[in-house]
């Protein structure tokens, strides 16, 4: 009955129907197929920058859902954020005390964004830290004390560094992000530009991204030094890209792909690989953590895209309708448009008129606009899946569950509600 009454009102309210109206619509794989252009992710190199190309070349042979896998990689649920619980514990205890000793004036920023229940589940870290368990890399025994322990240690110790040092980068750009789009909220509670200004916020975002040079130049690797400076460069290009979009852009999934990549998972792939680097790991092995970050990363941020539109203030901690309201076209409005062309004059034309908004929330409500972003998740989740079953085999338990924890967060992406 609320679907119906919903359905009878979309005319005249689309918002605040939106939610109800989007749920409602069948979601089975078979509603519809992907463009062909949107579904490959094969890396290229133009005038030395990395560059993706979508096609559906990239997901042939996957041919499963994550839940209805049959690799004993997922022999049993677990909560992967337990099996590293202590060392996020000590990883945000360091980020704080960093802050304070360093920048006393920064210390209520530090407080604000690393105290525990702020900081969520430190989705990053815990990624990294499992990759680092996966890949043969132990937390060794408190009583272990030979020489091979204490290189084990001090190995930890330099990927326990990539973890903090991903985290720093990425509560910078969100720092960034907030003044930029002169937010209000982050995480459920006001954004600290909103709070302490946007001075202070920019500057607690540089020192953080200043640390993470200084840690990151610590562990004397040039490879690793490089992939994580790429990363940097990537979240400008990113925003750049998102500041700069011309009409015709904003119209391109491709273009919005690629903006995806650099914005948000480029910095969990490139930590994942510099992860497997200190490790040791060959190329191949670096190159499917590598995958795995990258596959993982836009599958949690098209379910972002997804949740923009489904999700409410409380549960995501943040206004839903953001980004449209802020001109920004994601993939269920890019997929929508391809049922309805005539959405294209609307995106054209911008958002600053609010008719507008509900205009394309109206198209996008009849569309299969989220089903189709939702396949596409599931898509790159898959493929991030795949790369872990893909490592060469262990008989070690705690790899085996490190890598089946990492299995799980590919599932746990595509089912969140925040």
């Amino acid at each position: 009955m609320l679907f119906c009454r919903g359905f009878s009102r979309i005319s005249r309210n689309p918002r605040t129907i939106l939610l109800g109206f989007i749920l409602s619509r069948p979601t089975g794989p078979s509603q519809s197929l992907l463009s062909n252009q949107y579904l490959n992710s094969t890396l290229k190199v133009c005038a030395g920058r990395e560059t993706f190309s979508w096609s559906l070349s990239a997901f042939l042979g996957i041919g499963r859902q994550i839940h209805h896998q049959s690799s004993s990689i997922i022999e049993e649920q677990l909560d992967p954020f337990s099996l590293v619980a202590d060392e996020l514990s000590l990883l945000a205890k360091r980020l704080r005390s960093m802050v304070v000793a360093e920048v006393p004036k920064l210390a209520s920023a530090a407080e604000y964004f690393f105290k525990l229940g702020v900081e969520g589940k430190r989705f990053r870290p815990t990624v990294l830290l499992l990759m680092a368990t996966a890949l043969n890399v132990h937390i060794p025994e408190p009583t272990a004390g030979g020489v091979g322990d204490t290189l084990t240690t001090d190995l930890r110790t330099r990927q326990q560094s990539i973890a903090e040092i991903t985290e720093m980068i990425h509560v910078a750009s969100l720092l960034h992000d907030d003044v930029l789009d002169d937010a209000d909220k982050r995480r459920g509670i006001g954004s600290l530009n909103a709070v302490m200004g946007n001075k202070l916020a920019v500057l607690a975002g540089d020192f953080l991204l200043s640390r993470a040079c200084v840690s990151l130049a610590a562990l004397k690797n040039t490879e690793v030094v490089s992939l994580i400076a790429t990363v940097v460069e990537h979240l400008v290009t990113g925003e750049t890209m998102q500041m700069t979009t011309s009409s015709e852009q904003r119209c391109s999934m491709e273009y919005y792909m690629q903006k995806t990549y650099y914005k948000t998972a480029s910095l969990i792939s490139n930590s994942c690989k510099a992860i497997a680097l200190l490790a040791g790991q060959t190329a191949e092995v670096a190159m499917l953590a590598f995958e795995y970050g990258k596959h993982l990363g836009l599958a949690f941020q098209l379910i972002d895209d997804v949740l923009d539109f489904t999700g409410t203030s409380a549960s995501l901690g943040k206004g839903s309708l953001s980004d449209i309201q802020h001109g920004i076209v994601t993939a269920p409005i890019l997929f929508a448009m391809e049922e309805f062309p005539q959405l294209h004059a609307i995106v054209y034309q911008g958002f600053d008129n609010p008719e507008n908004v509900d205009i394309a929330l109206e198209y996008l409500g009849k569309s299969d606009g989220i089903q189709r972003t939702r396949e596409l998740a599931m898509k790159h989740a898959n493929l991030a899946a795949a790369a872990i079953e893909s490592l060469p085999e262990s008989n070690d338990e705690q790899v085996r569950k490190s890598r089946r924890a990492l299995v799980d967060l590919t599932q746990r992406v595509i089912m969140r509600n925040k």
